[in-house]
């Protein structure tokens, strides 16, 4: 391990698992211990106990390791790169060691921005060699200015799957993944701090969302997911989940009401 590097510990356990199950209105018993841990599921493990006098002004527990000292205050999650080697078992121990891979700062369409980069390597009960590898990208952008009001989409195009995150889901997951971000609860905040025009959707649960879809569709399990957030989809808003079968991949993305690409997912 080099200095900074971190290793955490979790169990995906069976409670947690119908938990999820729950969220996503499917039968809790369908899952029990020992299964196998659906793909894509680990995005709800390992998450920071946080105290809260340690919390970020904006809520946000942390990322696991020490994030760098940057004037640029507001953080949004960018994308990720996820290979499966193997699976994870319901109920057995898990490892995860993060290290920093770099930052970038570079200057974007709506001002100055950070990429802050991570590796993840997930270890089931006793591995050497890890079950999942992943790559995470963070981005630190400066303070919100005055609203600039968006271009109108083109408005949603016929077809898809109708996905409307309401409070009630964006509380499940928040809790499922242990995630305290105000974005996603703290109205007031949202709208008045950081310029929203309602609570944020989770990234990752837009991911899980259309990583469900895949499973559903394609009945088999994903070997890599790499997603990429363009923007943020907005609680009780009629957003659209829609996939894509290629030739030994997948291209899913979700659309916001106003029919604009939010976040897009390749998984083969």
């Amino acid at each position: 391990m080099h200095s900074g590097d971190t290793v955490d510990f979790d169990t995906f356990s069976v409670t947690r698992a119908r938990q999820m199950l729950a969220m996503l209105d499917r039968d809790i018993d369908t899952l029990r211990e020992g299964d196998v841990l659906p793909r894509g599921w680990h995005s709800a493990m390992f998450a920071p106990a946080t105290r809260p006098s340690l919390l970020r002004p904006d809520g946000f527990g942390g990322l696991g390791l020490e994030l760098p000292t940057t004037d640029l205050t507001r953080l949004m999650f960018g994308g990720r790169r996820i290979a499966f080697h193997g699976d994870l078992a319901i109920g057995a121990p898990a490892r995860r060691h993060t290290s920093l891979l770099g930052t970038d700062t570079k200057q974007g369409r709506s001002g100055r921005l950070m990429i802050v980069t991570l590796q993840r390597d997930i270890f089931g009960e006793e591995g050497a060699q890890p079950v999942i590898t992943e790559q995470q990208d963070y981005i630190l952008r400066e303070p919100a200015g005055p609203p600039t009001p968006e271009q109108p989409g083109p408005g949603p195009a016929p077809g898809g799957t109708p996905f409307v995150a309401d409070e009630q889901m964006l509380f499940r997951y928040c809790a499922l993944t242990f995630n305290t971000h105000r974005i996603h609860y703290d109205l007031p905040y949202a709208t008045a701090v950081e310029g929203y025009d309602a609570l944020v959707v989770n990234g990752n649960l837009t991911v899980l969302m259309l990583t469900e879809a895949f499973r559903a569709q394609s009945g088999t399990e994903p070997r890599t997911i790499v997603t990429r957030n363009v923007r943020p989809l907005l609680c009780g808003r009629p957003n659209r989940l829609r996939s894509q079968p290629g030739d030994g991949s997948w291209h899913l993305w979700a659309e916001d009401d106003q029919g604009r690409l939010a976040v897009e997912v390749l998984i083969t």
